[in-house]
């Protein structure tokens, strides 16, 4: 009994040296050399842990005015020419305790910290800023200020080819029957949709000329009574995209007719101008605190070269069948806004599935700083796809639009729509419509609408498009 009683005291002696042992040790060595590969399996499971930024004790307004014009990145002031005028000007609108609260960042290189602080951006700021003072305006010729319906979120919708030209099926039945009102050919449904969208932008697919004659050789010419361009404010829209295979049907004068025409129905426009400056110029429109830029370009036509493209001094528009002015023309944009939109031209008709060219393209336009791509053209759907959180819609197809003399067959279109969140990201939906004998409709059930979203999410790649129509990546 004393031998096992001494040999339990024994091993009970040895653990409590040993467990000691390597208390002082893990104390002195072994926390330093365990933590790190703790670490990095927690990093492994969980993601990279989020560092809390380092806050200063800024004491004044001067030290503030000192922290921001001597340690801030150009992207964080913008790549402005900030100064102490500008900071005077922004304590007197929101107060030296929020310019201090910028200021108190050890880093200034995020430009969100402006929008967190104040609830603008800093190109809000900065036309806020310019407007105020009278400093540079001539800068933001191009620049809307627009109320959005919601202060938590900036709803965005595209739509693809829409024309009311002369000869063709849906412009003489426009001519037949009203004459003066397009709403009464869409549903109660799909023009609340687009009339409560806070910025709608379409693909317009036609002249607004009475003058000049149609490019010779040219299979279809399109031309509609100036006229005629005042229904699309009729609809809602903000934008209209002029980066096509036919604004150029009637020739150098028709496009100038239809430059005036859309310009005297107050109607901003993309995509073609009376020079380059003005073809490759983007749309901006500040809303809920940010500023979105709307740039458009066209690759058609790849084969011949009827649309002529804009020149320094001729007019035009903007072509992408090369990227490169394209690319220039959203790197510009970009670098004064927040969010650049690419409505681009492209694709081949018929076609559903999008096509190499078009994937190459998007991403030389995604490198450029591209936030989201909308694609037209091919008078059908093509698929989605979302590359670096950028989502790309390939094609929206036909609107309200016909080629032919005669009344189209019922097909199927959609819309696209961006919801930018008030935390800054970007959510994408398929609104699904219907065209019918000269009457469309958004749909919001039933078999059509379930056909329309299984057949886009087929030439999809990679995204899930919900019962709902949102677009999620895999």
């Amino acid at each position: 009994m004393e031998k096992e009683t001494h040999k339990f005291a024994w091993i009970f002696s040895f653990s409590l040296i040993f467990v000691i042992t390597m208390v002082v040790w893990y104390a002195f060595f072994g926390y330093a050399i365990i933590r790190p590969h703790f670490k990095s399996v927690r990093e492994g499971l969980f993601g990279q842990a989020q560092a809390e930024p380092v806050v200063l004790d800024i004491k004044s307004a001067e030290e503030a005015y000192d922290a921001i014009l001597n340690k801030s990145s150009r992207e964080f002031i913008g790549n402005y020419t900030l100064d102490e005028s500008f900071l005077s000007w922004f304590a007197s609108k929101y107060g030296v305790e929020t310019l201090k609260g910028i200021a108190s960042y050890s880093e200034l290189s995020d430009p969100n910290i402006w929008f967190e602080h104040s609830g603008s951006s800093i190109h809000v700021l900065w036309y806020n800023y310019c407007q105020e003072t009278g400093y540079n305006l001539q800068s933001f010729d191009n620049t809307y200020v627009k109320q959005a319906n919601s202060e938590y979120e900036t709803v965005l919708d595209f739509t693809g080819d829409f024309s009311l030209a002369d000869g063709t099926g849906v412009g003489e039945f426009y001519k037949a029957n009203v004459n003066n009102d397009i709403s009464e050919f869409f549903s109660p449904e799909l023009l609340n949709e687009m009339r409560s969208a806070d910025i709608l932008t379409m693909n317009n697919e036609t002249t607004y000329t009475t003058r000049g004659e149609a490019l010779p050789g040219k299979p279809f010419t399109f031309r509609t009574n100036p006229l005629y361009a005042s229904q699309l404010n009729v609809l809602g829209c903000d934008v209209a995209g002029l980066a096509n295979n036919h604004v150029y049907d009637f020739g150098e004068i028709g496009l100038i007719d239809t430059l005036d025409a859309l310009d005297v129905n107050n109607i901003p426009r993309i995509g073609a101008g009376r020079n380059l400056d003005e073809a490759d110029d983007a749309v901006y429109y500040i809303i809920n605190g940010r500023k979105i830029a709307i740039v458009a370009a066209t690759q058609i036509e790849r084969f011949y070269n009827y649309t002529k493209e804009a020149t320094d001094t001729t007019p035009g528009v903007l072509k992408t069948k090369e990227a490169s002015k394209y690319a220039a023309a959203i790197r510009e944009a970009k670098s004064k806004a927040d969010y650049v939109i690419c409505f681009v031209h492209w694709g081949t008709e018929g076609k559903n599935i999008q096509e190499n060219d078009q994937k190459g393209l998007a991403n030389t336009y995604i490198e450029a700083g591209a936030d989201a791509i909308i694609g037209g053209h091919t008078h059908c759907l093509q698929g989605i796809e979302v590359k670096e959180d950028v989502p790309i819609f390939y094609s929206l197809g036909n609107f309200y639009f016909t080629e032919l003399g005669s009344m189209p067959a019922d097909y199927d279109t959609a819309m696209a729509q961006l919801v930018i969140k008030k935390d800054g990201t970007i959510e994408s939906k398929l609104i699904p419509c219907r065209f019918s004998n000269g009457y469309i409709q958004m749909l919001t059930d039933g078999e059509d609408y379930q056909r329309i979203l299984r057949d886009v999410a087929g030439y999809s790649e990679g995204v899930y498009i919900n019962n709902e129509g949102y677009i999620t990546s895999y």
